[in-house]
């Protein structure tokens, strides 16, 4: 009987409700973790959120917070204050960051995690946004002002993996989507890299979306990341 790696979160970056809830079924027992973005929330992603945590399987809210810190804070308690998630990811700005920590409270069952430079961004992309710094100095400066905020972890590509390690400690949080392995294609990842590497680099966590949930065989797909994973 196939355990789920629990450092496996499977995006649900899907239409509807109804169709995760068909990917969950699919998936069965290969997959604890889960994870909820922006697509979702919009149709039933909270309702879902709930019921999955009801299930016995863990909730990645991905939805990037990032307003003025009054804001943050009190979204974030409302959040937290549903117990339907374990991760909450914000943006890694000082002011957003510390907000979403004092949002928290004392509550500890759901970790925030600082969303560094997302893994569809190139150093080009940065130049055109304004950024006067490449990929790897914003995403280090970003990972020094988290653990400064006082969140769980970071948001990083498996390419920073083992700078966020470095400067966040042994017990703080690196979750890395862009992961793909061999046989699938990189999508729209700029900075994407194998599960067995981004463990190498030292991820706490790989989040992986269309390598599954668009496999002909998505529980199949599931269990060859979790063996690559398991071997790494």
């Amino acid at each position: 009987m196939p355990v789920a790696d629990p450092r496996l979160i499977v995006a649900l970056d899907l239409p509807g409700r109804a169709e995760a809830e068909a990917m969950v079924e699919a998936l069965g027992d290969s997959v604890s973790f889960y994870k909820i973005g922006l697509q979702l929330l919009a149709t039933g992603g909270m309702d879902m959120a709930r019921d999955l945590k009801q299930r016995g399987r863990q909730v990645f809210l991905d939805w990037k917070l990032h307003d003025i810190g009054a804001t943050v804070e009190k979204a974030t308690a409302a959040i937290v204050g549903t117990g339907a998630c374990d991760l909450l990811t914000v943006h890694a700005q000082p002011q957003v960051m510390k907000a979403a920590v004092k949002g928290r409270g004392g509550a500890t069952s759901a970790k925030i995690l600082g969303v560094t430079v997302l893994t569809s961004l190139s150093g080009q992309d940065l130049a055109e946004i304004g950024y006067g710094m490449g990929v790897e100095q914003l995403v280090e400066r970003r990972i020094r002002q988290a653990v400064d905020a006082g969140v769980d972890g970071v948001v990083a590509s498996p390419h920073e993996a083992a700078l966020a390690r470095r400067i966040g400690g042994p017990d703080f949080l690196v979750v890395t989507p862009g992961v793909r392995p061999a046989w699938a294609g990189a999508d729209d990842q700029a900075r994407a890299a194998t599960p067995a590497d981004a463990l190498g680099n030292g991820a706490s966590h790989l989040v992986v979306g269309r390598p599954i949930t668009a496999a002909g065989d998505p529980r199949d797909a599931a269990l060859k990341i979790s063996a690559e994973m398991a071997s790494a």
